[in-house]
């Protein structure tokens, strides 16, 4: 592995979490992320673009453009200064398919050794491991297709059960395509459909989902989520049907540049190629059969940093990761997340792993509103819930932790826009459960672990029955009588105190 290391950085000696800095020089765009924080699911600490086209004219003239190669230099020479500044502890340079393909290509290696980076030239089938992994990597149970769609390729990457399968490169990149619908579209589909049949995917996707990697088609799913007014401006596993790009399409063939700038999170930057991307993704879809899309927010950088993980790394559920990395930097005690889920869960005993999974999250989360305006708390909840940066959980999951910590943090039996929307009326019912059930456990312990781990709280079919041995009686007080009747209510009990 070709990598380039500075020297320890600040926060290390301090103690923290080493920084991790990935510069990835794509067709379309060259791009610099730094992350830090748990391995399997680290934090974002710094992410910016140039978008130089290296690609754009590669498939006339074979070379990238002199004016794409002086955006690319400085893209370069700026990243490694920031990277240099960010006391970045191991940092990897990467080059796909415009670098790979052009006759010059070697002038921005040369470029980049100068700088102190050393490339290393992903071959087609590197691109499309990468991406397979980065989708893994967010949505562990993906089964179906990754479609990695960048400025000078296309990679289709067959997942299942964690594992990659099947996988391809095609010479498809967004900024190839223009030059392929010229020739009309029968000549355009029939194009594709010959690489995809000879490589064997025609109808591979039949009944599975096709996750879409890449910036042009998640700027096209931002565009869907404004036309149909979508309540949750987040990207990662947000779902397009078949007839849902066809109508996008349908769209971008009328509407003028100027009302798509004006919308907002789109990237204007992506609005030259946005059409040929969604034509493409109509073609592909019938080709290979898939019955609908979802997006992921990670691919080929998270899919790098994915593959140096070892296995007991790889098998943790990232959601709870993220979840108790945010609860310990924002709430009073660590480990407390973790033991008022174990204390509460008795209560939900029946309940299936998936909310399981949900309700441990929303535990991990419970004390993130504390140092809010007592005013707010509630609502601070519902933000962190709703537009954290969280993998692993799609918009009805993200509405139900929402609603449990909007609960728990005070906000009672209603339930605030747009939970709604996102989720029905049983689950939202049911996280109102979670919230007054750790709202209860908080107000009972203080947030600390001894008096959780000393009681014990039960549902005996008759009434919630909370166990408190010696001395831990005295922690029942008026305030925590009101939470246990509340929690007792809604779930249709009477309450119980035992010795």
């Amino acid at each position: 592995m070709a990598t380039l290391f500075f020297r320890k950085n600040r926060a290390e000696a301090l103690g923290g979490d080493p920084r991790t800095g990935i510069i990835d020089i794509g067709s379309n765009s060259i791009r610099l992320v730094v992350y830090q924080g748990p391995a399997r699911l680290p934090a974002i600490l710094f992410n910016e673009k140039v978008m130089a086209g290296l690609g754009r004219g590669l498939g006339t003239t074979g070379a990238i453009e002199p004016g794409a190669l002086k955006v690319a230099r400085l893209a370069l020479a700026r990243f490694a200064a920031v990277a240099r500044e960010m006391d970045v502890n191991e940092l990897r340079t990467v080059a796909t398919a415009a670098v790979r393909d052009a006759v010059n290509g070697h002038d921005l290696l040369d470029d980049a050794r100068a700088l102190g980076l050393t490339v290393e030239l992903l071959s087609g089938e590197q691109e499309a491991l990468g991406a397979g992994l980065g989708v893994l990597s967010a949505i562990p149970d993906a089964d179906g297709i990754v479609g990695d769609l960048g400025g000078g390729s296309l990679e289709l990457v067959r997942v299942k059960d964690g594992v990659i399968g099947e996988r391809a490169s095609f010479p498809l990149g967004v900024l190839r395509l223009a030059a392929l619908k010229a020739e009309g579209p029968r000549k355009f589909d029939r194009a594709i459909s010959k690489l995809i049949a000879a490589a064997g995917w025609e109808g591979a996707g039949a009944g599975l989902p096709l996750y879409l990697v890449g910036g042009s088609w998640r700027t096209l799913a931002r565009l869907d989520m404004h036309q149909i007014g979508y309540p949750l401006p987040i990207i990662h596993q947000y779902e397009m049907t078949p007839m849902a790009v066809s109508r996008l399409g349908r769209t971008l063939s009328h509407v003028a540049k100027g009302k798509l700038r004006a919308i907002p999170n789109l990237s204007t930057a992506r609005l030259p190629t946005l059409r040929d991307a969604g034509a493409l993704l109509s073609v592909l879809l019938r080709h290979l059969d898939a019955r609908t899309t979802i997006v992921s927010a990670f691919g080929l950088r998270e899919g790098l940093l994915y593959a140096g993980l070892d296995p007991a790394e790889r098998a943790l559920d990232p959601l709870i990761v993220a979840a108790r990395d945010e609860g310990r930097r924002l709430g009073r005690f660590a480990e407390h997340g973790d033991i008022l889920d174990s204390w509460i869960a008795p209560l939900f005993a029946g309940e299936e792993p998936r909310l399981a999974r949900l309700r441990h999250a929303a535990c991990l989360l419970a004390d993130v509103g504390w140092r809010a305006n007592p005013e707010f708390r509630a609502e601070r909840g519902v933000e962190i819930a709703l537009h954290g940066n969280w993998v692993a959980i799609d918009a009805p999951g993200r509405a139900q932790v929402a609603q449990a910590l909007f609960s728990s943090l005070g906000g009672g039996l209603t339930s605030p826009p747009p939970i709604p929307a996102l989720t029905g009326t049983a689950e939202t019912r049911r996280a109102m459960g979670w919230g007054l059930a750790m709202r209860l456990g908080q107000r009972l312990s203080g947030g600390l672990a001894g008096p959780l781990q000393r009681s014990r709280i039960d549902d005996d079919g008759a009434a919630i029955v909370l166990t408190l041995p010696g001395a831990d009686r005295a922690l029942y007080s008026e305030a925590v009588e009101r939470r246990h009747k509340a929690l007792a209510g809604l779930l249709g009990r009477g309450v119980a105190v035992r010795g």
